[in-house]
C-alpha cells in the first residue's frame, strides 16, 4: 500500500488545542517548549489556554497549527504509527511548511520562523487591503472562475469537487456570491477569515516571504513534495522555494494534488494535524482511497 502524509493549514483553533498531547507525551512537550523558545513567546500557552479570539488571529493560528502538527508527527513516529517514509508529502496552504519539515527539507526551527513570518506579512497585507473569502458549493472550477472574472474576485482554494473558495475585496466577493447562486451554486457562504488569502491582495507579502524563504536553509526533501500551485511533485530546492512564495497569491489546487498522488499509486492518506478537514476532502476527491487522521491523543491510542 502506497501512503502519503498530508498536513492541514487550518484546524481546530479552539482553546485547548494540543493540551492533552502536551500532558501525555514527552515528545510533544519538547516540541511546544522548543517553539516557545524559538518564538520568544508562549505559543503553547496560547494554544492551551487562549483566549480563543487571540488564538484565532492569523499570526497565532498558523504557528499554533504548525507546532501541533509537528508534535503529532513526533509522537506518531515514536509510537510506531508511521513506518518509514511515505511516497509523498503535501500540505494545504500553510500546511506545506509542515509537509516540508516532515520530509526533512526544513528544520523545525526554520519552519516555525517561516510560518510566523508568513502569518505576520499576510496579516499586514490583509490589513492594508481588507478583503474577504467565501465558499461556493455546487459549481465546478470553470463556472466558479467565470463568476470570479465577471465580479472581479479570484479563486483561492479548489478544495473538492463542488467546493471552491473565492476571495478578493469584500464587495467583489459579495457580487461573486450573488452571481454564483444565479449560475446554480447550492450555497455561497462568507467565511470568517482575516483577509483574502491566496489572492493578488497578498502582493505586499511576497518580497518579505521571498527573503525569509531564501534564508531558511531549504534542503532536498527525502520524499517528493506535492505543491499546491502546480499539483506536481517537487524535489528541486529552488522550485520549492518559489512555490512557497507563489502560493501566497495563487489558488491551492487541492483537488489536483490529491488526484496526482492517487494517479501515482497512493491508496492511503494520513492527515497529521488538528482536525479532520483534509480527510473529508480526500474522500470526495478519491473515494476509493483510505484515510486516517492523527489529530489528538485519541487517534494515537486507538
Amino acid at each position: 500500500m502506497s501512503e502519503a502524509w498530508v498536513f492541514p493549514g487550518q484546524g481546530s483553533q479552539e482553546t485547548g488545542m494540543g493540551r492533552d498531547l502536551y500532558e501525555a507525551y514527552a515528545a510533544a512537550r519538547d516540541m511546544y517548549d522548543r517553539a516557545d523558545s524559538v518564538l520568544g513567546r508562549p505559543i503553547s500557552q496560547l494554544c492551551f489556554e487562549g483566549p480563543a479570539d487571540e488564538l484565532g488571529k492569523t499570526t497565532n493560528a498558523q504557528p499554533g497549527i504548525f507546532v501541533t502538527s509537528m508534535a503529532l508527527l513526533a509522537v506518531a513516529r515514536e509510537a510506531g504509527m508511521l513506518s518509514g517514509n511515505p511516497a509523498f508529502v503535501s500540505g494545504h496552504s500553510m500546511g506545506e511548511y509542515s509537509a516540508l519539515c516532515a520530509a526533512d527539507a526544513l528544520d523545525f526551527d526554520a519552519g516555525l520562523r517561516l510560518v510566523e513570518t508568513r502569518g505576520k506579512v499576510t496579516q499586514a497585507a490583509a490589513d492594508a487591503s481588507p478583503g474577504g473569502m467565501a465558499a461556493i458549493l455546487g459549481l465546478d472550477e470553470e463556472a466558479a472562475r467565470d463568476v470570479c472574472n465577471e465580479a472581479g474576485a479570484e479563486l483561492c482554494n479548489i478544495n473538492s469537487p463542488g467546493q471552491i473558495v473565492i476571495g478578493g475585496m469584500k464587495a467583489e466577493v459579495a457580487k461573486a456570491c450573488e452571481l454564483a447562486l444565479t449560475a446554480g451554486a447550492k450555497r455561497a457562504i462568507a467565511l470568517d477569515v482575516g483577509g483574502a488569502f491566496h489572492t493578488s491582495l497578498m502582493q505586499p507579502a511576497v518580497e518579505p516571504m521571498r527573503e525569509a524563504v531564501a534564508a531558511a536553509g531549504l534542503r532536498v526533501p527525502r520524499v517528493p513534495f506535492v505543491a499546491n500551485a502546480t499539483a506536481d511533485a517537487m524535489t528541486n530546492v529552488d522550485a520549492i522555494g518559489d512555490e512557497l512564495v507563489f502560493q501566497l497569491m495563487n489558488p491551492v489546487r487541492w483537488v489536483q494534488c490529491v488526484e496526482y498522488m492517487a494517479a501515482e499509486g497512493v491508496t492511503s492518506f494520513v492527515e497529521i494535524g488538528p482536525g479532520r478537514v483534509l480527510s473529508g476532502l480526500i474522500k470526495r476527491i478519491a473515494p476509493s482511497a483510505e484515510t486516517r487522521s492523527i489529530n489528538g491523543v485519541g487517534s494515537l491510542v486507538a
